[in-house]
């Protein structure tokens, strides 16, 4: 039986909880896997810890094992920015194809306030998911890295 927990500002996991997250998210984000001190920064500003907006922190859990994550981070805009962005979900590699994803997808549109926005490879198979539930691909992203 899979349950899910929910950590906001309100309701903050323990130290230990969110290296246990940022490792799992790490691990199964697999190619798609940003740094851990980065995935660390996602998942601290949506507890709003630090200076942020806030978002929320979602795992499903079969036991006392994480088997999906997500972190979602308000962007404090609206109506020309959406009023949140997914920046990970992620399931474990042995949990896939059971609907997880879709389970975890659900309640992120059920809890986030407002639009969500996020990034996904176009080679990322997720993005199939991404598009049943209504996500459109309107731009085209592009980066300027300041130099340090």
């Amino acid at each position: 039986m899979i349950k899910t927990n929910i950590y906001t500002e309100y309701n903050k996991p323990e130290d230990n909880e969110k290296n246990i997250i940022a490792d799992f998210l790490h691990t199964h984000l697999e190619e798609y896997r940003d740094k851990k001190e980065d995935i660390m920064k996602a998942i601290n500003y949506a507890l709003h810890i630090g200076e942020s907006f806030g978002g929320f922190v979602l795992t499903a859990m079969e036991g006392d094992e994480i088997v999906g994550s997500v972190v979602v981070n308000k962007t404090g805009m609206k109506g020309y920015i959406p009023e949140n962005i997914l920046v990970f979900i992620a399931t474990h590699a042995g949990h896939r194809g059971k609907g997880l994803g879709k389970m975890m997808m659900e309640k992120t549109i059920e809890l986030a306030e407002g639009d969500i926005a996020l990034h996904v490879e176009h080679e990322n198979p997720a993005r199939f998911l991404y598009q049943k539930y209504g996500f459109t691909n309107k731009y085209l992203e592009m980066r300027y890295k300041q130099s340090k």
